[in-house]
């Protein structure tokens, strides 16, 4: 087990790893001191940072691992944050492309990958999650109608779209109350629970309140974007005792932290480990045969680490039946395909959208 907070960093050619380093070690944690804190060195000096290896890749770029006390921190996502990248990200250039936490860092899922089987009865196969569409402009009958069509004919699981929020068109309750009469008939007819994650959206002074009110109301599940909201968000609904159902996290605003080569966090880092140790259930993040650029070495890493923690990974964007052999050949059976036009645009509906989907999974398994 590790008794300090391992990160590493790359830096490219040009930069001294070994200054960079030092720099990082120190500034991020304790700093430096004279003699008028003299007696309080031995203190002081736990909590420094420690420059533990450097080594050069094949692109000639350094990488940097520091090791962290895990004292300095409180055991959440928002101050590992600010130790480990806080100030040093407006420092120039340098990528966060690991981070090693210990197993009892932050939070757990509270259900993950065999709590949502159990939820669902589903207790192997892939799973099969649908998007409302168009994401705006609905009504809450409309969104009704489409889950009606998508639930009866197999769906697993369905979603808000990122983007919808708590709009006068279709507020949040009236979505779910709408839906919730669809859930109902769904399980009293075939046997079946679909899962319909509600997005989450608000002030801090309400996000919590608010799930509780939508868990109350019959909400089976819950989506966040939690690069917007803030980890800490994430992690106040997976610690109250009362949001007991499953948290889908969205990758919404990743681009900004992650995508530059040489700065900020790898993909991995921050849809990965962070999302793992923050309390999520499922993270959803582009799948690199799908409609976003992604680096498949990073999707990879992503799903290994999700997976290590029980959570379900769920590649996305540009998710349709055609490469659905080629998810099941990377991922297995412990995987959510998430469409959406996939699913919606299918040319006799819906309905069948879902169907194909089945059809395909049983020729894979």
């Amino acid at each position: 087990m590790l008794r300090s907070i391992e990160v590493d960093y790359r830096f490219p050619p040009g930069i001294d790893p070994e200054r960079q380093g030092k720099v990082i070690a120190i500034g991020q944690t304790a700093g430096t001191w004279d003699a008028r804190f003299q007696h309080r060195e031995e203190v002081m000096r736990s909590h420094l940072g420690e420059v533990i290896n450097i080594q050069t890749d094949n692109q000639k770029y350094s990488i940097v691992t520091i090791a962290f006390p895990e004292a300095n921190v409180e055991n959440d996502i928002p101050s590992l944050l600010t130790m480990i990248f806080g100030k040093y990200s407006m420092a120039g250039s340098g990528k966060v492309i690991a981070v090693r936490l210990g197993e009892n860092y932050g939070k757990r899922p509270k259900l993950g990958i065999t709590g949502i089987r159990d939820r669902l009865e589903v207790p192997k196969r892939p799973l099969i999650m649908a998007i409302f569409k168009p994401a705006l402009g609905l009504s809450a009958a409309d969104h009704a109608d489409i889950l009606e069509q998508v639930a009866f004919a197999g769906l697993d699981l369905i979603k808000d779209d990122e983007i919808l929020p708590d709009l006068p068109t279709a507020p949040t309750l009236e979505r779910l109350k709408a839906c919730r009469g669809v859930l109902d008939r769904v399980r009293t007819e075939t046997g079946r629970n679909v899962l319909y994650a509600v997005n989450i959206t608000g002030s801090a002074i309400t996000l919590i309140e608010k799930a509780r009110t939508l868990v109350k109301a019959g909400a089976n599940a819950l989506l966040l974007n939690v690069l917007t909201y803030g980890f800490s968000v994430l992690e106040a609904i997976a610690s109250d005792p009362e949001i007991n159902v499953p948290i889908f996290v969205h990758p919404a605003f990743a681009g900004s932290l992650c995508a530059s080569p040489d700065h900020g966090l790898a993909y991995s880092v921050v849809l990965g480990t962070l999302m793992a140790h923050a309390g999520a259930d499922a993270v959803l993040y582009p799948a690199h045969y799908g409609s976003l650029p992604f680096d498949p070495t990073e999707e990879a890493k992503i799903r290994d680490t999700l997976r290590s923690r029980n959570i379900f990974p769920v590649p996305s964007a540009g998710i349709h039946a055609g490469i659905i052999p080629q998810v099941l050949a990377d991922y297995g059976n412990d995987v959510i395909l998430n469409a959406g036009t996939g699913i919606m645009d299918h040319p006799d509906g819906p309905a069948a959208g879902v169907q194909t989907f089945k059809e395909v999974i049983m020729d894979n398994l």
